[in-house]
Order: C-alpha cells, then sequence, then structure tokens
C-alpha cells in the first residue's frame, strides 16, 4: 500500500471540505462551536464537520492536537485512550493505532482504529493532521476491540488574522465505528461528543503554560 499517496489524498480532501461550503447542515451550535454535517461520499454514513474559536496560539493549539504517542491529546481528549505510534514512514507521515473507550453509556464499546496520519503546514501558519485507515500488518483486529474505520478525517488549525493569541481549529470526522450500532445512537453521538471536544480542547490549551 502506498501510505504517502493515501495520506496526501487524504489533506486534499479536507481542504475541500473546509472549502465547500455547500450541503452542510447544522446540528450543534453553541457560544464557541458550530458543529455541521452531511451525507459522505466515502461511506454510507456522514462526515461531520466542526468549527470553532479556541483561545491560544495556533503552536499552543497544535500542541495539543498533535497526533504523537505520550502527546497531550490522550490526556485531555475523553475520545482517545490510547494512541500508539506503528510505524513512521517519513517525517510527516506515521502510520499509529488509537483505541477510544466505550461511549454512549457503555452502548459503544471500545474501539481501535489503524490510520495513516500526514502532518501538514500551509505557509500562512496552518498546520493540520489528516488521517484514513489503512490495514498495516503489525496490527491485526485484536480482542477485546471493535476495529472501526475513519475516513478522511483530522484537525485544521488556521491562524487569525491580527489575534495572534487566537486560533480557527476545524475539525472533520467520518468514522465508520463498526459493529452493529443502531444509525441513531452514531448520529447523536458524533455532535455531542464534537462539542465536547472543543470543550476540552479549549480548557487544556488554557493550562498550556506559554509555548
Amino acid at each position: 500500500m502506498d501510505y504517502e499517496d493515501k495520506a496526501k489524498t487524504v489533506a486534499e480532501c479536507l481542504l475541500s471540505y473546509k472549502r465547500d461550503e455547500s450541503g452542510w447542515k447544522v446540528c450543534k451550535k453553541s457560544n464557541d462551536v458550530v458543529v455541521s454535517w452531511r451525507p459522505s461520499s466515502e461511506f454510507p454514513g456522514n462526515v461531520y464537520k466542526g468549527e470553532g474559536i479556541v483561545s491560544g496560539s495556533p503552536e499552543k493549539v497544535w500542541e495539543c492536537l498533535k497526533p504523537v504517542p505520550n502527546g497531550l491529546r490522550v490526556k485531555w481528549d475523553n475520545n482517545v485512550k490510547k494512541f500508539e505510534l506503528l510505524e513512521q514512514i517519513t517525517e510527516d507521515i506515521s502510520i499509529c493505532r488509537t483505541v477510544t473507550p466505550s461511549a454512549a453509556m457503555g452502548i459503544i464499546a471500545p474501539r481501535d482504529f489503524v490510520d495513516v496520519i500526514l502532518v501538514k503546514q500551509y505557509e500562512d501558519g496552518t498546520i493540520s493532521s489528516n488521517a484514513t485507515n489503512v490495514s498495516h500488518p503489525g496490527c491485526p483486529a485484536q480482542s477485546g476491540y471493535v476495529r472501526g474505520f475513519n475516513h478522511p478525517c483530522g484537525c485544521v488549525c488556521v491562524p487569525i488574522s491580527g489575534e495572534p493569541n487566537k486560533t480557527q481549529v476545524f475539525s472533520f470526522f467520518q468514522t465508520d465505528l463498526g459493529g452493529l450500532l443502531p444509525r441513531s445512537v452514531v448520529d447523536s453521538f458524533f455532535p455531542s461528543s464534537m462539542a465536547e471536544f472543543y470543550g476540552n480542547l479549549a480548557k487544556a490549551v488554557k493550562s498550556l503554560k506559554d509555548l
């Protein structure tokens, strides 16, 4: 499998989601975040988009988001229990396994995901993580976990002109959770989970000492 090629395609896909405003329907809105969805073209489910402003420089926000083993993400993100590096492909591309805890009052069992992840930086200071599911010989399905599949997903940290201590954060999730979950459970889980994600991210950034 050409992991590099697949990862670069995901980055282009997320940029297209960010630019294309058509078809999104708002499903959750608060002062800090708007969560929208539209049918996915990748699998028979939805792609969800979160958009919000986080108080903190892009560097601090990224420090909380970056997908690395022993990083801050597992400490503040309730949906990430463990994050393991399976293989480093290039400096910016890695294969990782993410373990998620049970959710929705136990209706959603613990899951694991194997993804290729590309960290990409743009000339305007934007930095993004871009991920999608892959198979990897070092990580077959494991007992105790339902293997889920992430379709193109990730987070994009965008600097705000004239506001060095604020960051616009886009997040995209389109996940096949696997197993025999009722569609209603999945559809109610993601909007709430994403709104919580932004709240917890904001607290994590606030607790960081100045970088």
